[in-house]
């Protein structure tokens, strides 16, 4: 059975996720996991793989995470971590599928292993979509909510549409967004985020 996620749990910092994970606590391993899924996802998009590959690269992170989360040494730079993690899986999925055109001879002589790291604008833009995200997640409920519906679905949704789920009148979904927006760049701007 799956712990429920609490609120006050999504906003735990890594330091604090990590520190109740290595506790044995399965909310925290949840949180952690809702926390960081888009991040670590978003990466194997990105490199233009199949979403059958990125799931792949999904799941072997966290199997990666759940071993390898009581040794790491710096729990705020976990973002980081699993930035390199899922970037690493991705060019030996890369590396898989053009070994498949090469020649088998060529394919011996190569290294197994990358230590490539993630290239600076890559990691500056994976960091602040995850920013985004967190503060999102900070917002409370009903705005959380109504940011999901308006920008992130695809195709997006109409006003109609979204004040009838959120059952609000639709008059009033233009005047919500614009005190959700204003909290949400407040916490950006807490952040540092410009």
């Amino acid at each position: 059975m799956k712990p429920e996620i609490l609120p006050r749990e999504l906003s735990w910092s890594s330091e604090r996720l990590v520190r109740e994970c290595c506790q044995g606590n399965q909310a925290a391993w949840s949180a952690l996991i809702e926390k960081y899924k888009n991040l670590i996802f978003s990466i194997p998009i990105k490199f233009g793989l199949s979403r059958e590959d990125a799931a792949d690269i999904f799941q072997a992170v966290c199997l990666d995470l759940l071993s390898d989360l009581p040794r790491l040494r710096e729990p705020r730079a976990l973002p980081k971590w699993l930035m390199q993690a899922s970037y690493h899986k991705c060019l030996r999925v890369k590396k898989q599928q053009f070994d498949l055109l090469d020649d088998p001879a060529e394919i011996e002589k190569r290294p197994d292993e990358t230590t490539e790291e993630l290239p600076e604008e890559m990691l500056y833009q994976l960091q602040r979509e995850q920013i985004l995200r967190d503060a999102i997640a900070l917002l409370p409920p009903r705005c959380n909510r109504l940011i999901g519906l308006l920008f992130f679905d695809d195709p997006p949704r109409p006003y109609q549409e979204v004040a009838k789920q959120l059952k609000l009148a639709t008059g009033s979904i233009g005047f919500i967004r614009g005190r959700c927006l204003k909290l949400l760049r407040q916490r950006l701007e807490k952040e540092g985020f410009r």
